[in-house]
């Protein structure tokens, strides 16, 4: 079964993106033809919600590691890879809106279908709309296509895709303008914008910590009919609404390393104790990572040497001082005496962060 993010996401590393382009290149000439010359906005919309996801996840015990857009990470259906499916699936529609309002599309532009129409109440619709239609359908083409499967793991995919791209709708904001003597608001017009993106991202982590477990109907899955297998598929989804994230399958321990699956456990794992503008959920992240994964907080400190009151001396010399700085981090280190990640608190279902 080929996932239908997978041929996007095994050909995004971070770290060596540019060094490797022609690999994204070659593997993106696969598409459907008519829509090769979208090819770099699909690139880096994916890079975009693969770093969009990092960002969500840096301080929870899945951090969206380089394995979970592999093809091992990709088998499985959980709660995490819905998100990975979603937040991939919004950036590539995401960059195709915005490239396209930009003029960096050969073939499209704003959307000013609506405009002169009443919009509500005291404003009109004009101004440069995103089209976020073009967007949505050429990530459709991309995205979805590549999903060839007709199981229930192919289902809850599309299904996540498609609520990626409902969250990047659903985070537009309408943006007016008045017009009128001296812009007394006389008239008002109206059009809507793409947010930034991170407010994709929160909205759709929400929708991660809220995630609804699929639940099917095993025994007509079995069934050899294709018939009561689609039926049983139907029956599943009727509920579930288009804007939320599903899963098939209860997460791993993401305490523990597991070589198999591609998890680095948190062991090693960097926490937060002190800081200026700290969240309660980055404050608790040791308490998250660490304790509750029968790891101890261990302190390290690591000096770092750099040049410092700096001086510029007539003519053209400037003249520096050595200077160290003590670097304190907090990390999730084992319990001594006791074997690794031996003991743990029970698993609590994520919590919404403050």
């Amino acid at each position: 079964m080929v996932y239908s993010l997978l041929w996007l996401l095994v050909i995004i590393h971070f770290k060596s993106f540019a060094a490797n382009a022609w690999v994204a290149n070659s593997l993106l000439m696969t598409g459907p033809k008519a829509f090769l010359n979208y090819a770099t906005s699909v690139q880096m919309g994916t890079r975009d919600g693969i770093e969009e996801c990092k960002h969500q996840f840096a301080w929870e015990r899945w951090n969206c590691p380089d394995s979970a857009v592999q093809l091992r990470g990709m088998r499985s259906a959980t709660r995490e890879t819905s998100f990975v499916h979603a937040i991939s699936a919004a950036g590539v529609m995401y960059t195709l809106t915005r490239n396209c309002s930009l003029g960096d599309l050969g073939n499209c532009g704003c959307d000013v279908s609506k405009n002169g129409k009443m919009g509500g109440r005291g404003w009109l619709w004009g101004g440069c709309s995103d089209n976020v239609d073009f967007g949505e359908r050429i990530s459709k083409q991309y995205v979805d296509t590549q999903e060839t499967g007709q199981d229930s793991r192919a289902a809850v995919n599309l299904h996540n895709n498609e609520a990626g791209r409902k969250a990047v709708k659903a985070t537009m904001k309408r943006i007016c303008r008045c017009h009128g003597m001296s812009e007394s608001c006389s008239v008002k017009t109206c059009w809507t914008q793409l947010s930034d993106f991170r407010d994709v991202g929160l909205y759709l982590k929400e929708k991660h910590d809220r995630a609804q477990k699929l639940e099917m109907d095993k025994r007509r899955m079995r069934a050899a009919n294709n018939a009561d297998n689609r039926g049983a598929i139907a029956d599943a989804f009727k509920d579930i609404a288009q804007t939320e994230l599903i899963y098939l399958e209860d997460s791993p321990d993401y305490c523990m390393k597991n070589v198999t699956l591609g998890l680095h456990g948190t062991e090693g794992r960097e926490c937060l104790q002190h800081g200026n503008g700290l969240t309660q959920w980055e404050r608790r992240s040791c308490r998250r990572l660490c304790h509750d994964c029968g790891l101890r907080v261990e302190e390290r400190r690591t000096e770092v040497a750099s040049s410092c009151n700096c001086k510029f001396q007539w003519c053209c010399k400037v003249n520096c001082e050595d200077c160290s700085q003590v670097i304190v981090k907090h990390v999730c280190a084992k319990r001594e005496g006791a074997p690794a990640q031996g003991f743990r608190k029970r698993h609590r279902a994520p919590k919404e962060r403050q």
